[in-house]
């Protein structure tokens, strides 16, 4: 079950959080230790729902165990992480965040969509979820918004998560590939399957047929009048794009103090070399790859990437921790 819970982030932007499993537990015959949890709704991320955030997991084991805030990448959803965080929720408290700008959170026009909007909207949603210190996953963008916010508030982050997420400077070039690949996108869609075969098989991005990317981006596509389009305004991703893509981000990485891993798609974005040295910086770096996977790691083999980090997070203790 998922369950939406609002909350706000900088500048008082709106955002979709979406906690996956049970809610706690309550007593029928005494007062609702819960504090305003809303209803449970239904098992895809797309589900609205209102409530604040709960005080925590039901059970002990959970409660033993640090909850976990999930950070999807450009252009994707919370719903990106159902089967992670389900998978999750088994043992901790597992939250996804729609990102500003993405899914269900808001996308006005006049908000920032900065490096630093993006991490104080986490820092918020931490705070207001109850759930810090946690682990935080974070795929591509996600994963730098939260090494970054690892780096600039210590205390509210236990361990880290990073997947395929490079370090250093891609450049302008980049940014104008984006550009004209978002310009080849053939809007709208007739059909959620048009979606599915474009990016799975059609778009010149994609070397082979890929199922699972079309399935990701079919994810973020809703219906209106005249078909099916993205959820997200194309010129907001360019937007949130270009605040980090001229610069490189090794700094902050060295900054970063709690336990981290680096996952890497064999076939992805993020370099062996690139993602070793990454390693390296990191005062307490692991490495984990996953072969017969690219940049869309969790989805193109969801089983090998719970493997790949089930480990890490079994050896990740709460702040504080003997």
């Amino acid at each position: 079950m998922v369950r939406r819970i609002d909350v706000t982030g900088a500048g008082g932007v709106r955002l979709a959080a979406w906690e996956f499993g049970d809610p706690p537990k309550t007593d029928p015959t005494g007062p609702d230790p819960v504090v305003g949890a809303g209803p449970a709704v239904g098992s895809g991320a797309q589900d609205e729902a209102r409530g604040e955030a709960a005080d925590g997991p039901a059970d002990s084991g959970a409660a033993q165990a640090p909850g976990v805030l999930l950070l999807h990448g450009l252009m994707g959803r919370a719903s990106h992480w159902a089967p992670t965080a389900r998978w999750l929720s088994e043992r901790r408290r597992a939250v996804a965040l729609d990102q500003r700008g993405h899914g269900q959170s808001a996308k006005p026009s006049e908000a920032e969509y900065t490096r630093e909007a993006y991490v104080d909207d986490v820092e918020a949603a931490l705070e207001q979820l109850g759930l810090a210190p946690a682990v935080l996953i974070g795929h591509a963008m996600g994963a730098l918004t939260a090494w970054q916010l690892a780096a600039k508030r210590p205390d509210l982050v236990c361990g880290l998560i990073i997947c395929d997420m490079r370090a250093s400077a891609l450049g302008a070039a980049s940014q104008r590939e984006w550009e004209n690949w978002f310009k080849t996108w053939p809007l709208p869609f007739a059909t959620l399957a048009d979606v599915r075969k474009w990016f799975g098989e059609d778009d010149p991005r994609v070397e082979r047929p890929n199922p699972s990317r079309g399935e990701f981006y079919a994810e973020v596509m809703h219906e209106g009048p005249d078909g099916w389009r993205p959820v997200f305004d194309l010129d907001q991703m360019l937007k949130s794009r270009e605040t980090w893509v001229y610069d490189a981000h090794w700094e902050e990485l060295a900054q970063v103090r709690c336990p981290a891993l680096v996952v890497r798609g064999l076939d992805g974005e993020l370099g062996r070399a690139e993602s070793q040295e990454m390693v390296r910086v990191l005062p307490n770096g692991q490495y984990a790859e996953v072969a017969d996977a690219g940049h869309l790691v969790h989805y193109d083999q969801p089983d090998a990437w719970r493997s790949a980090i089930e480990p890490f997070l079994d050896g990740v203790a709460p702040l504080g921790s003997p």
